[in-house]
């Protein structure tokens, strides 16, 4: 649109600009008078939920001491599909309780309050919610092919200290900003928990004592490992996890079996049973070599030079890293055959 050359045309684009303005003013105060109905909607809404779960609880207590005081037999059967009944749907009520949290402003958990405070980070729409998943994930594939080309430079191209340090700093500002962004996606409804939200902040901890191990004798002699591991770990297992779990997600969730905030992650869970199996070797073979790592490491701690605390920090850090790691996955394996072993039978 060219620009008014005359006075008249000045005014005559100015008269316009006045009436959008004031279309623009009545637009903002109706979005704020909306805003408004909204935060009370929301506040009714989280009192009602409240009260429905204090009720409930409540009633499946009376219920059952309803059932201690008549047996079953002194019940009719109309009476006994009607109790049934009840208890289904009380049982049922917390998970669509918890739907609906996901859509409602909530308090923030400690570690989002001392990284963020008091602010609210529940997105308020589906889609809002899911391009922040999808963001979280490409996040993680960018960094992973950086982290992976930097650990490669570091190991077979340039053997530099302030290299190695930039790298653990790259390290544990990503585990970091992966512990903000998942804390933010559980508060939107992801359904990631337990041990594959804390082993990030273990992985953080771990990347800080070696960004502040010295150069020495020792460091050098656990150089090698640490960023041949890197590569494994961070680079090819971590890539082929993201490139087959996100696959393996993307069909169950349109068939309905997964819920559409669903992460991948950096472990085994009992829906990638589904056409994922074989990664259940690389993964375990990478919970070894954190074993391995931590018993070079111990060892090293034990030798008469060895004069830095990281060296142990380092091996307890890899060890508790095994640990959670084979556990969870071999629980979520013998979860497997224990509820399959009925079906050959």
């Amino acid at each position: 649109m060219s620009s008014p050359s005359s006075l008249s045309e000045c005014l005559q684009e100015w008269e316009v600009m006045e009436k959008d303005y004031q279309q623009v003013q009545e637009t903002h105060r109706l979005y704020k008078h909306k805003l408004e109905e909204v935060t009370k909607l929301q506040d009714s809404c989280s009192s009602a939920i409240t009260r429905q779960r204090k009720k409930l609880k409540e009633l499946a207590v009376s219920i059952k001491e309803c059932r201690t005081k008549h047996p079953a037999q002194d019940l009719s059967s109309e009476e006994r599909n009607v109790i049934r009944d009840i208890q289904d749907s009380i049982r049922g009520r917390p998970d669509i309780f918890l739907e609906m949290e996901a859509f409602l402003p909530k308090k923030n958990g400690l570690y989002l309050s001392l990284v963020l405070g008091n602010i609210n980070v529940t997105l308020l729409n589906k889609h809002s919610k899911f391009a922040y998943k999808d963001e979280y994930e490409k996040f993680k594939l960018v960094l992973t092919v950086i982290l992976f080309l930097f650990s490669f430079t570091c190991r077979f191209l340039l053997s530099y200290r302030a290299l190695d340090a930039l790298f653990n700093f790259l390290l544990v500002w990503y585990y970091c900003t992966l512990t903000i962004r998942e804390s933010i996606l559980i508060s939107n409804g992801s359904r990631i928990k337990g041990w594959w939200v804390f082993h990030h902040y273990v992985s953080t901890f771990l990347s800080g004592v070696m960004l502040t191990w010295p150069e020495g004798a020792l460091y050098q002699m656990f150089r090698s490992q640490f960023l041949t591991y890197c590569l494994y770990q961070i680079g090819f297992v971590q890539f082929l996890q993201y490139y087959y779990q996100s696959g393996c997600l993307y069909r169950l969730r349109a068939l309905g079996e997964r819920h559409n905030m669903d992460l991948t992650v950096e472990g085994f869970q009992s829906w990638m049973w589904r056409g994922l199996t074989f990664l259940l070797p690389f993964l375990f073979f990478g919970h070894f070599w954190q074993l391995y790592n931590s018993v070079i490491l111990f060892k090293m701690a034990q030798l008469p030079e060895c004069k830095e605390w990281q060296v142990a920090m380092c091996g307890c850090s890899y060890l508790t890293l095994f640990l959670g790691n084979f556990c969870t996955t071999l629980g979520v394996v013998y979860q497997k055959y224990i509820t399959d072993k009925p079906k050959s039978l």
